[in-house]
């Protein structure tokens, strides 16, 4: 259901500029009149909760997650209704997808844990709140100007009970990152969160998703990788949840103790130097034969 041109103004919220949404619903740019600061507003449309019971679980839902603070989580400031649509007022940020840092290449090593470590983090801090996320991907990643990671706050609550409120989950939530048991129609936990967390750093790594009856090591497609990290990803991928880390938290501090021994051995994480290493030896041989040739010229002219 298109947003009627009619609204501009959403309670105390100018509405600005259309954003292209990740997720159901309308996505604007819009202008915290009371508080004097630019946020992101998402609408869902009378249809995504379609009666008042739906309405009141949906934003009894979006308001728990208001309390919830982690500097690598998008800030929810408010959850209300206008003429029939729910709005969520969220911390506008500047910066692009993480599927736009990638580029269709595999990122450096250690850009790609570190980025694993914030959304791990997240993640956790979201468990502890008796939240399952639900939408993560490369995509709905954000890259603050600053390189930080945001996970939004939107999807934490999916499995929670938005995506019942409208009835086809498929247009709730992007589920291209889905653990597999919920591609088999289970019920999904903190160890599904855990494989989407696995299958975004696996993509990171190698440009490629895990395979869900069991992928070949990041190492196989990235000669870069070391035989720790292809531990540690394949673990979280695991295709059965009992073999994947059974807490975030555990996730992220083996990620860290990683990243610990990386700096240790030195090396890994210059990757993009060595790429670079051929052309500026190509360069060098071109400079250098010109001036061979400069040489040769000038003894020609002065010995004809």
């Amino acid at each position: 259901m298109p947003l009627p041109a009619s609204i501009r103004v959403v309670s105390h919220y100018n509405l600005l500029d259309r954003l292209e949404p990740a997720g159901p619903g309308e996505l604007f740019r819009a202008r915290d009149t009371r508080a004097g600061r630019t946020v992101t507003i998402r609408l869902l449309p009378p249809d995504f909760a379609p009666d008042a019971a739906s309405r009141a679980s949906v934003l009894a839902k979006a308001r728990g997650l208001v309390g919830l603070s982690h500097p690598n989580v998008t800030t929810l400031y408010e959850a209300g209704e206008h003429d029939g649509w729910i709005y969520l007022a969220f911390e506008y940020l500047k910066g692009q997808s993480l599927h736009a840092e990638m580029g269709g290449r595999p990122m450096n090593i250690r850009r790609a844990v570190e980025v694993a470590i914030q959304i791990a983090d997240a993640v956790a801090d979201a468990h502890a709140a008796g939240f399952i996320h639900g939408g993560l991907s490369p995509q709905t990643v954000i890259i603050t100007a600053r390189g930080h990671a945001k996970i939004p706050a939107f999807e934490l609550a999916a499995r929670s009970g938005f995506e019942q409120a409208g009835g086809d989950a498929a247009d709730v939530k992007l589920r291209d990152y889905d653990s597999p048991e919920e591609a088999r129609g289970q019920d999904a936990d903190e160890r599904s969160d855990i494989y989407s967390v696995g299958a975004v750093l696996f993509e990171m790594l190698t440009t490629r998703r895990p395979l869900h009856r069991g992928a070949a090591a990041p190492s196989a497609s990235n000669a870069h990788v070391p035989p720790d990290l292809d531990e540690i990803v394949l673990k979280a991928v695991a295709p059965n949840p009992d073999s994947r880390y059974q807490s975030a938290v555990t996730f992220a501090a083996e990620l860290r103790s990683l990243l610990a021994i990386l700096d240790v051995r030195g090396g890994v994480g210059d990757e993009g130097d060595e790429q670079q290493a051929p052309s500026t030896s190509v360069g060098r041989i071109v400079v250098m034969s010109v001036v061979i040739l400069l040489v040769l010229a000038g003894l020609m002219w002065w010995f004809p």
